[in-house]
């Protein structure tokens, strides 16, 4: 009996040693987890950084030789050197309103039926098909855009928008089929995916309990969407529709293929135009002094400061709702 005893009480004061053992490589596998996810997250910052910096380096001499001149002049001559980013700042301001324009109430009006009208049984191959446009690359949009919207808009919609609205400045000019009126519409095509997934999402977010109440009151179906949902979410919908402005502002190929790319200002959606992602694409191999680089280059310290504040923007609309509502659940 004292053996076994004795041989129970050293089987079992061992059994903490390898318990010990298990924690501390637990706790080592911690510690290596959370310096590597920390190292993750500071690699990516600093590769922004990284990127911010090399690209204001590269601007410097530009930004030094026209100060502010830079984005309020017209003038784009690179045999003078003399360089101005109105005509691009217009046309890229121009070109993602009338993306918004059209594509905000298809994206929405789509996310609505889908979170709340469509049967479930029709949700997951309309919204399938939905977000398959953003997976399509944009230089599809562009041949798309050249060989069946540009004919399409110059033989039939440029000519009867000109019959019948031709008293506005808008749409006033020779029908050319590409131009600013082309690049809005491939724009909001792109565009539209990113619109209806986001505010889908977060329409399916908003609690039940707000519908209930509404129906309760003896509010109809639209009174419901209209007041109890779509005015609960409406800082995360107008969050996705930064996000899609963001994805707007930063297009580059399918724009430069049906815009025109003539860096003039027009009052006309028929006219040609010019955006400052368009510009990059289209003229940074062509640069062939000092000066011009780096105009260009301030051309894109200009976008990516315009990109990253209202991606910034829709993120923390689209975050605020989604804090709210899981507040209300709590």
């Amino acid at each position: 009996m004292t053996t076994a005893h004795v041989r129970v009480e050293g089987v079992a004061g061992s059994l903490p040693l390898p318990g010990r053992a298990r924690t501390r490589r637990r706790a080592w596998g911690d510690q290596v987890y959370r310096w590597g996810t920390r190292g993750a997250g500071a690699a990516l910052v600093a590769l922004v950084v990284a990127m911010v910096v090399v690209v204001a380096m590269d601007a410097s001499q530009a930004i030094h030789r026209f100060g502010i001149g830079f984005l309020v002049t017209s003038t784009w001559d690179p045999v003078r050197e003399d360089f101005g980013a109105l005509p691009f700042i217009y046309g890229t301001i121009v070109s993602s309103a009338l993306a918004l324009l059209i594509a905000v109430p298809l994206g929405l009006g789509a996310a609505v039926y889908l979170a709340e009208i469509a049967p479930p049984w029709i949700c997951p191959p309309i919204s399938f098909l939905i977000e398959l446009l953003a997976a399509v690359p944009s230089v599809i949009y562009g041949l798309w855009g050249i060989f069946v919207l540009a004919p399409w808009l110059r033989t039939w919609v440029q000519p009867a928008l000109g019959a019948t609205l031709g008293y506005l400045p808008l749409f006033q000019g020779t029908p050319l089929g590409i131009g600013m009126l082309a690049a809005g519409i491939i724009l909001s095509i792109m565009v539209v995916p990113f619109i209806t997934a986001v505010a889908r999402e977060i329409l399916l977010a908003v609690p039940n309990t707000q519908r209930e109440a509404a129906l309760a009151l003896g509010a109809t179906r639209w009174e419901t969407i209209r007041l109890a949902v779509l005015r609960y979410a409406r800082s995360g919908l107008v969050g996705a529709i930064l996000l899609a402005l963001g994805r707007a502002l930063g297009e580059t190929m399918a724009v430069t293929m049906v815009i025109g790319n003539r860096p003039e200002i027009s009052a006309s959606l028929f006219a040609p135009g010019y955006t400052m992602a368009s510009l990059i694409a289209n003229e940074f191999t062509e640069a062939t002094s000092r000066l011009y680089l780096s105009a260009l280059a301030e051309v894109g310290v200009l976008l990516f400061v315009v990109t990253v504040v209202v991606n910034a923007l829709a993120r923390l609309l689209v975050w605020s709702v989604g804090g709210v509502m899981q507040e209300v659940r709590e």
